[in-house]
């Protein structure tokens, strides 16, 4: 093939390839736009935890297809769950229900779409029992029985299990009996006994104390008590029930001891062996406290009992809420509750920061007594049958004391100001209004009130009693005037000289007293401000303040405040690029929160502004009449002082204001043509040479 030939070849090759190429990402194209568009899939991404027992909660998360669609969540084919997504997520939790052993399916499902996304939960076997005792303080005595319990939940379906109940008794005796239990479809199961009445013949409840019931031996262990009495717990005038079990005929002696109780009596078991006696009462004067029971046998022939048929039960009495109150019906602390019966005292507490106290009484009447620093303050009857709450009104006063200041011939309140109280040695601070409250004092003593400020005292006030005339009262109201001092300011400037109608504010610091004025032509001003800390500031007519000061005025004062910021002078002086004064050149000068003034400058370029206070200054120059400024600068006055303000950009040259860069250009050009006319002068009259002769 010629060389055309092979050339023709091989671009054919290069055209098909590019073809094939082509065609097949036409196609792939093609078929991406045929599949249907991609969706959030449903799913159930975390489900915690996955296995456990019926009645475990389950956190579930996962994702829904559709968009805040509705959901639902099966526990196989019970609905467990269900809401709206929050978008495609789904965060919800449900409880297993009753279900058989084994692994169960979850399942979320899209109500809108019917997609599926499921996840399998393992439930497992539960085994419980319970014993059904008398609730505190009841309980069991010698010879009653017990009905026990043995459930399963989550067990396999309909399957019988064998359960052994096992009975420990305080002799250490066991019992056992073996029950089954067969489940439903569920897994659930229930299987009753009694003990002792369905174990054998010779399990019983005849001694005293603890038995333990175990299921299984390790899968669930409970215990119950049998006692001699019905009861823990018993009240006055409430009788006492005894119930013991013995050989049948057998004669036992039954004791009851305590504090100032003993009770005995010699009684005979019934044909079952039964000793049932309820006839002793606890005694109207029994104390609060415990109480044993005893029986034991007097027969010829006596059962011995181990453990000994010994118990104790308690008189507990009632729980009496005394709340101590003031005359004024304010609770107060720290006051001695004593209670007493027939005179002889059975309960001493004190009120805590609530004024409450509780005292365990049985029933009966007391006398109830109050004290407030070893001194009686008041005393109320309390008849008790059941839990109750009294008050117990004391004779104790409250002293308000209030501090004033006289301001413009008025009243007004002194806050902290501390307040010294003796005897009691307590100290208290007068509040934003000036009062300060002593609460619940004793009424027939005589007080001393050392009032200050600041830690300076300033009056001593004594309180003969806190009775009005010779009566008890709820209130005693005394008030202390704080004094006045003589303040004098002398207000001047930095040279000494006075500062005529400046304004002089007083201002005490913790707020609230105020006073001000204006100096007279020699900058003096006084004040008669109540006694305290202030701060003085001076003001100039239009508000600025030209200086500050604080002073203790705990007595009279002179004081002098230097103003050296006030009556300066500013001298602006605006010079062009080589130094030269700009005269008829408007100048603005402005401090900072405050009005600018304005002035032109004079031949010499300068503008003077008189009686300015110092601070920060923005300065502005204004060459034309242009609205905004050719120059802008800001500086700090502290003093009398020139400013220089040199403008660059223009030049001063004879009367007429030029730009700096046109004077330059002006200058280059003229020296360029200079230098050109110097060349061409030169040029023309330099000496030609003579031509040489042949």
């Amino acid at each position: 093939m010629d060389y055309e030939g092979k050339r023709l070849a091989k671009f054919r090759f290069k055209v098909k390839r590019l073809t094939c190429l082509f065609l097949i990402f036409a196609f792939t194209v093609v078929s991406l736009s045929l599949l249907p568009s991609v969706r959030a899939g449903i799913e159930i991404s975390l489900m915690t935890p996955a296995s456990g027992t019926v009645g475990t909660p389950v956190q579930l998360t996962g994702n829904l297809t559709t968009a805040d669609g509705i959901f639902e969540i099966r526990f196989d084919d019970d609905i467990v769950a269900g809401g709206n997504a929050a978008g495609n997520h789904v965060n919800a939790s449900f409880t297993v229900p009753h279900s058989a052993a084994g692994n169960h399916t979850v399942k979320i499902t899209d109500v809108a779409t019917g997609e599926n996304g499921t996840k399998n939960f393992t439930v497992s076997t539960f085994y419980n029992m319970t014993i059904d005792v008398p609730l505190a303080p009841k309980q069991l005595q010698e010879g009653d029985s017990i009905p026990i319990s043995v459930n399963i939940t989550g067990g396999e379906s309909s399957k019988t299990y064998v359960a052994n109940v096992t009975v420990l008794t305080p002799a250490n005796m066991s019992f056992v009996k073996m029950l089954n239990i067969t489940t439903t479809t569920i897994g659930n199961g229930t299987a009753n006994t009694s003990y002792p009445n369905d174990f054998s013949a010779d399990a019983n409840t005849h001694v005293v104390g603890d038995y333990s019931v175990s299921f299984n031996t390790t899968i669930s262990n409970m215990t119950f008590f049998v006692g001699l009495t019905n009861s823990t717990e018993y009240h006055r005038g409430q009788a006492v029930d005894i119930k013991v079990v013995y050989k049948p005929n057998e004669n036992v002696t039954i004791t009851v001891t305590g504090k100032d109780v003993y009770d005995s009596l010699n009684l005979t078991a019934d044909n079952a062996g039964i000793v049932h006696y309820a006839n002793f009462t606890v005694p109207a004067n029994a104390s609060i406290g415990n109480y044993t029971v005893n029986v034991f046998s007097i027969s010829a022939v006596p059962t011995t009992k181990s453990p000994a048929d010994t118990q104790d039960f308690t008189v507990p009495g009632f729980a009496v809420n005394v709340t101590a109150k003031n005359l004024a019906g304010d609770s107060v602390p720290d006051v001695t509750l004593r209670a007493f019966e027939n005179a002889t005292s059975v309960s001493n507490v004190t009120t805590g920061s609530d004024g409450v106290a509780i005292l365990e009484l049985e029933i009966g009447d007391y006398r109830c007594e109050a004290y407030s620093k070893a001194e009686k303050v008041g005393e109320r009857e309390i008849a008790v049958t059941n839990v109750t709450s009294v008050d117990l009104l004391c004779n104790l006063t409250n002293l308000g004391v209030r501090v004033i200041g006289i301001l413009g011939g008025a009243e007004i309140g002194i806050p902290e100001a501390g307040i010294h109280l003796t005897p009691d040695n307590t100290m208290f601070m007068t509040d934003v209004t000036g009062i300060a409250v002593a609460h619940s004092l004793l009424p027939n003593i005589t007080y001393t009130l050392n009032t200050s400020r600041y830690s300076v005292p300033f009056n001593v006030t004594t309180i003969p009693q806190l009775l009005v005339n010779e009566k008890l009262v709820a209130w005693v109201n005394v008030t202390i005037i704080c004094p006045t001092v003589t303040l004098q300011v002398n207000v001047t400037k930095a040279d000494g000289q006075p500062i005529g109608n400046a304004l002089v504010k007083v201002q005490e610091s913790l707020g609230g007293i105020h006073y001000e004025g204006n100096t007279d032509p020699t900058g003096m001003l006084a004040f008669n401000p109540v006694f305290g800390r202030y701060n003085i500031g001076v003001y100039d007519s239009s508000g600025i303040k030209l200086n500050e000061t604080a002073v203790d005025l705990f007595q009279n004062q002179n004081v002098t405040i230097y103003c050296n910021l006030y009556g300066l002078a500013v001298s602006v002086r605006v010079v062009d690029y080589f130094g030269q004064p700009f005269p008829n050149v408007n100048i603005a000068l402005q401090r900072e929160g405050s009005e600018a003034v304005s002035k032109r400058t004079q031949a010499d370029g300068t503008a003077t502004f008189d009686n300015l206070v110092g601070g920060n200054f923005e300065v502005a120059v204004y060459l034309t009449d242009e609205t905004q400024p050719t120059v802008a600068q800001v500086f700090l006055v502290e003093n009398s002082t020139t400013v220089q303000i040199k403008i660059d950009k223009y030049v001063m040259l004879v009367g007429l204001l030029i730009e700096t860069s046109q004077l330059t250009i002006a200058i280059i050009i003229a020296l360029t043509v200079i230098l050109v006319v110097s060349l061409e002068v030169y040029r023309r009259r330099r000496p030609k040479p003579k031509k040489s002769e042949s």
